[in-house]
């Protein structure tokens, strides 16, 4: 009986964890690095199996598909910091790597796609730049996935609109894109299925959107009164927030659903918000 096709995660989070429970489905061995105890007893009720990092050789034997979903940092990337020799041998027919829409910088609400020059306008978008072009040094079958806002079950709005910590920031013009984690999925599984290495995928939805209308939506969803709107300039925001308001773009997807075939199931926000609402109040 032939091996399994086995999945490292080298980092199961959010989206690596949706990826492996569709795999898992179709006889897929996965294995997933995380230091959390909690976590570890989720992976085990999925049927993935938790691992130490960074691995050895023997770790990634029989391993044929590995997704890369840590961020960097300033000494760049962990992953190929810990295990770069290790990864190097390994003999892999696919490797993901997910990277963000940031690293195309601000266009002022224009759109941007795959070969739209990286001129990142953060430093958190500098530091994927730079990732992404360690990893295409490796001479690996790498898939860049570069992903718009994540959000899903767990990762939404409601909890902040429900206990009145939700804000409607206005910015003149500002829009995201975003993608829902399940579209995040089925697009890495597309891939996997059709591999095309060295080549770069942007995951979003269909529509660019301000985000204080996502938040009024989702108060509409749970049939509360949205948030007043206050203008970014009286809003005190940390870092990691004013560097999603420094940029604004809208992300093609074209290349994803050409290419891959794939058609996000949540086209915009608020297909995805109705199916996340609705599978957390399941």
């Amino acid at each position: 009986m032939p091996e399994p096709l086995t999945l490292y995660c080298a980092g199961y989070g959010y989206s690596a964890a949706a990826l492996a429970k569709r795999l898992i489905t179709q006889g897929w061995r996965v294995k997933g690095t995380t230091s959390k105890d909690a976590k570890q007893a989720e992976m085990a009720v999925l049927g993935v199996e938790a691992v130490s990092w960074p691995p050895v050789a023997n770790d990634l034997a029989g391993v044929t598909h590995f997704l890369v979903s840590a961020g960097p940092d300033e000494a760049g990337d962990p992953t190929l910091r810990e295990a770069k020799d290790v990864i190097a041998n390994a003999s892999f027919d696919w490797v993901g790597y997910l990277s963000t829409t940031g690293v195309y910088g601000d266009h002022g609400g224009g759109w941007v796609d795959e070969d739209t020059p990286l001129t990142p306008s953060t430093k958190r978008g500098a530091l994927r730049v730079r990732a992404e072009a360690e990893w295409r040094d490796m001479n690996l079958p790498l898939h860049i996935f570069r992903l718009a806002g994540i959000y899903g079950p767990g990762r939404g709005p409601f909890s902040k609109v429900r206990n009145g910590t939700a804000r409607r920031i206005e910015k003149p013009g500002q829009v995201f894109s975003r993608i829902h984690r399940d579209d995040i999925a089925a697009a890495l599984e597309a891939s996997i299925e059709a591999p095309n290495p060295v080549r770069a995928y942007n995951l979003c939805d269909n529509e660019a959107a301000p985000p204080q209308d996502v938040i009024a939506y989702a108060a509409e969803l749970l049939g509360v009164e949205p948030p007043p709107l206050t203008p970014i300039d009286q809003v005190e925001m940390s870092p990691m927030a004013a560097s999603f308001y420094a940029e604004s773009k809208r992300v093609s997807n074209q290349r994803l659903r050409e290419e891959l075939g794939v058609k996000v199931k949540h086209p915009t926000y608020r297909e995805g918000l109705a199916a996340t609402l609705a599978e957390e109040s399941a």
